[in-house]
């Protein structure tokens, strides 16, 4: 039974779309965070005056702080009331980015980035949960899209305009915008958005037993997998453009990327509550498809850009696919499941700044779309296998 001090919140018949817009503008904040060094790569290693796969240790330091963090924020705040753990989560960012901004040298940018991804693995961890927890059960999927918009906008706008500022007036002063932009959302969620507990002590399982719930598994393989692929080419993609010689910047890329990313985030809300299993499936399938005409663009502009679209469409509704997914197999224990989610979404990350750099350093940027179809391949294979319980149909 809820304390007197904290009610239950029922679920509303009409979707909390304001609630839902700020929780939007968390997961905006939190991805331009994660991919803002991406787009400045260039002024970053002039900067730290550092090679390229150094300075991509920038996404990486970020992606281990999510990694390290996540379970154990999410296991330690299982109980805790929703609404000021939102709230500390944002103020970590404030920090994490203010330091970003202020960093003399890249050993202290990194430890930013890593305070920054340790407090990422906590929203990430809670915010799905917190999202459907608030919203009408029958709409959980279309409430979960809404409070993920905010990653295709961050992608489509978000990063290019970071991009471009970076490159006028500075780097540093897109990190402070940032930080700036964080403290209004706090504040709106602190007026605005309705609290919800957390979960009661009775419906927590250990996390053994949460991995070992059906379905649970396949998912996060399909994370894994689809995610590599993506941020080998999403962490390079300017060393790519320029050793293909496309003629086309970076910012423009990242632009391209994510409108149509915004398409595939619409799509998603549209169909998600009913067709889930084909969305997962046709967007690993032009995951393979954007790779094999990266490949043999041979650094067309038309190609080039067509590619970035399928790209865009296939990755916009990817983290709300994925989520709704763990969400439906691991129902009452979603807020560790989503901690393991976003673990191994990280984990996916942090691979394809440290493995990325590898690549690009050693082998040449042409090495990305090839690693981008083969693990696009057996991303396709795990959730086409997975018919029972993590894709059903």
């Amino acid at each position: 039974m809820a304390s007197p001090t904290l009610p239950s919140v029922e679920a509303p018949s009409r979707l909390p779309v304001f609630a839902l817009v700020l929780m939007a503008m968390t997961s905006f904040i939190v991805i331009m965070t994660e991919t803002l060094p991406a787009g400045l790569l260039p002024q970053l290693v002039a900067s730290f005056e550092v090679s390229e796969g150094t300075a991509g240790q920038l996404v990486s330091a970020y992606a281990l702080g999510t990694v390290l963090a996540a379970i154990p924020a999410i296991a330690i705040t299982q109980g805790m009331p929703r609404k000021p753990l939102l709230a500390i989560g944002l103020l970590g960012f404030i920090v994490a980015n203010t330091l970003t901004a202020l960093a003399p040298t890249l050993a202290v940018a990194l430890i930013a980035r890593f305070i920054g991804g340790a407090f990422s693995g906590l929203l990430w961890g809670m915010l799905a949960g917190y999202a459907r927890r608030i919203s009408d059960p029958r709409s959980a999927g279309k409430a979960l899209a809404i409070a993920m918009t905010g990653t295709p906008v961050a992608l489509s706008v978000g990063t290019p305009l970071g991009t471009m500022v970076g490159s006028m007036i500075g780097w540093r002063w897109t990190f402070a915008a940032i930080s700036a932009v964080t403290l209004l959302v706090v504040v709106l969620v602190l007026v605005v958005v309705p609290n919800a507990p957390g979960s009661s002590s009775e419906k927590r399982l250990p996390l053994h037993r949460v991995a070992a719930i059906p379905g649970v598994a396949a998912i996060l393989g399909v994370v894994f997998t689809w995610m590599l692929a993506h941020n080998f080419l999403y962490t390079y993609i300017a060393p790519y453009l320029s050793q293909t010689d496309v003629g086309m910047r970076p910012d423009t890329a990242l632009f391209i990327f994510g409108v149509a990313a915004l398409v595939g985030i619409w799509i998603t809300g549209a169909l998600i509550d009913r067709a889930l299993r084909g969305l997962v499936l046709a967007g690993t399938s032009l995951f393979i498809v954007s790779g094999l005409v990266l490949l043999f663009a041979g650094g067309a502009l038309i190609t080039t850009s067509l590619a970035l679209v399928i790209w865009g469409l296939a990755f916009g509704g990817a983290a709300t696919q994925l989520q709704t997914a763990m969400g439906n197999a691991s129902k009452d224990s979603m807020d560790v499941a989503n901690a393991m989610l976003t673990t191994v979404f990280n984990l996916a990350i942090f691979g394809g700044g440290a493995v990325g750099a590898l690549l690009v350093d050693n082998l040449g940027a042409i090495a990305l779309p090839v690693s981008m179809v083969a693990l696009s391949a057996v991303a396709l294979a795990l959730a086409a296998s997975s018919r029972r319980h993590a894709f059903p149909s």
